[in-house]
């Protein structure tokens, strides 16, 4: 079966996976985390990405994040591989690959999913272990304790509230409590799998901006029909 080709529409939110290559760290500390996100910084609006959350794990980036064309979020991936890398590399005395071959991504309906898909993000620190509030994520932004200068706020942050106060202590209320184990499974898949999440109107509009699948086929054999088309005991008759 041919590789699904990665799903990237401009103008809508997009959940991105970055891993390690074997699950190898892809940071060996802080000033390996300060390079990506400096890299970042300064490739995302060159390539018209807008970022709206992230997360620095030791073998892995999750991001969220709009592109303005449909080459922009691949070709900031590749900018980010090739600079980050090449600095890695020599810092640290090795050669060769640091990535799993490609980043995942995938689509989601901004109105219905993005607050969710916001606390994945900055939650994924907490969930890999490493505290609830991970200096390495977007998480502070977002609760108003500094500002970052890779976060473009998305409009549906903003609808949290009027004032910054209001949108940071909707968002702190939000990220306290948390994701079910379903929703984040949900979201998991979605990013590792690259399948839309959206409502049904939602899928049916992007199926009109891309010829790609944007949802997995039903299991099991499609129902056999006769010469007019019925089923077989549908009662058509």
């Amino acid at each position: 079966m041919a590789r699904l080709a990665r799903l990237s529409i401009e103008g809508e939110l997009h959940l991105i996976l970055q891993r390690g290559n074997n699950a190898q760290p892809v940071f060996q500390d802080d000033a390996d985390r300060a390079s990506y996100l400096q890299t970042l910084a300064a490739a995302a609006p060159a390539c018209g990405l807008a970022v709206h959350g992230y997360a620095l794990l030791h073998n892995q980036v999750h991001l969220l994040a709009t592109p303005a064309a449909a080459d922009s979020l691949s070709s900031c991936m590749q900018t980010l591989g090739r600079q980050y890398v090449a600095r890695f590399n020599r810092r640290h005395g090795r050669t060769g690959t640091l990535w799993e071959g490609r980043f995942r991504a995938t689509v989601i309906e901004a109105e219905r999913w993005f607050l969710d898909a916001l606390v994945f993000v900055d939650s994924a620190a907490e969930r890999a272990g490493l505290g609830a509030v991970w200096p390495w994520s977007s998480t502070l932004h977002h609760l108003g304790l500094r500002r970052d200068p890779v976060i473009t706020e998305h409009r549906a942050f903003w609808a949290l509230g009027n004032t910054p106060f209001d949108r940071e202590a909707a968002f702190r209320a939000q990220l306290s409590r948390g994701l079910s184990s379903a929703r984040v499974e949900e979201l998991s898949q979605a990013q590792h799998k690259g399948w839309v999440l959206g409502s049904p109107a939602f899928l049916a509009t992007m199926a009109q901006r891309t010829p790609r699948p944007l949802a997995p086929r039903p299991r099991g054999r499609p129902r056999k029909t006769d010469a007019a088309g019925a089923a077989p005991g549908s009662g058509s008759d």
